[in-house]
């Protein structure tokens, strides 16, 4: 038999063996035998199949608590939801894991992946980030429960950019108060405070400089827009703001700008 021809048969019986397979499934999947449809799924999962590995464990897990089995499907009904990129879901049935079997032996690996899911899956920081907020809960409690793993580094990683992320959001909440001026209000006043905040819940973030020139800039704008007998003690706390802010940042790129506000509030508190 040539190449050619037989490249014919393969393409020709590959539709009937995908038949074939899709009977079997759909067989499985309406017998009543717990153990076919356990059977299945693991060789389902083995073969990459997650969304059957998903439709046959989900309705197994209930009967299956307290046999031998069950321990192994909770964790594998996990993996399918993960390997499939269905995080949320995967990070459901990861915790059910840990917590009904604290001491198993998949605990490890199921707190990392409950975790490192919400990680891979963490939004844009313009959008809702109660799963970062909950990434960051599972990967810092994976951290107490097995400091010396060989996932801490990666683990680690994660947190930081997790915690990036949710400080982020908050500079860009603060420079929105910030862009708002006194609209409706003094909304200088509410960027200095979402900065500081932000600052006191993430010390060591890699927008320190940006939250700290936006507290600048909000305490030169909320100066220069006060009423004339609370300007004077204003651009005093704008030169103190100043002074701190050159002696954290020497380098700073922002320096040029920062300097441009201490001249005008030195000149009108001179004046």
């Amino acid at each position: 038999m040539t190449r050619q021809s037989a490249s014919r048969v393969v393409a020709l019986m590959l539709p009937l063996f995908l038949l074939a397979s899709c009977g079997e499934y759909n067989k499985v999947l309406k017998s009543r035998d717990a153990n076919v449809r356990y059977d299945y799924a693991k060789k389902a999962y083995r073969n990459g199949k997650y969304e059957q590995t998903i439709n046959l464990l989900t309705d197994l897990i209930t009967p299956l608590r307290g046999t031998p089995e069950g321990e192994d499907a909770l964790y594998t009904l996990g993996l399918a939801h993960y390997n499939n990129h269905d995080y949320l879901n995967s990070a459901v049935y990861f915790k059910t894991y840990y917590q009904r079997y604290p001491k198993g032996k998949y605990t490890e690996q199921a707190r990392f992946y409950s975790g490192y899911g919400y990680y891979l899956d963490s939004p844009d920081p313009q959008l809702d980030q109660s799963g970062t907020i909950k990434g960051l809960e599972e990967l810092s409690s994976f951290l107490d429960y097995y400091p010396m793993s060989d996932k801490a580094d990666m683990v680690k990683e994660a947190i930081f950019e997790l915690q990036d992320k949710l400080t982020l959001k908050e500079l860009q909440n603060a420079q929105l108060y910030y862009n708002m001026g006194n609209f409706l209000g003094n909304n200088y006043q509410a960027a200095i405070i979402t900065a500081k905040n932000a600052l006191r819940t993430y010390p060591y973030s890699k927008y320190r400089e940006d939250f700290d020139l936006l507290i600048l800039k909000s305490k030169f704008q909320e100066a220069k827009e006060s009423v004339e007998e609370k300007k004077i003690d204003r651009f005093r706390e704008v030169i103190d703001e100043y002074y701190s802010f050159v002696n954290s940042y020497p380098e700073s790129h922002n320096l040029r700008e920062a300097k441009n506000i201490y001249t005008i509030a030195r000149k009108y508190v001179q004046d």
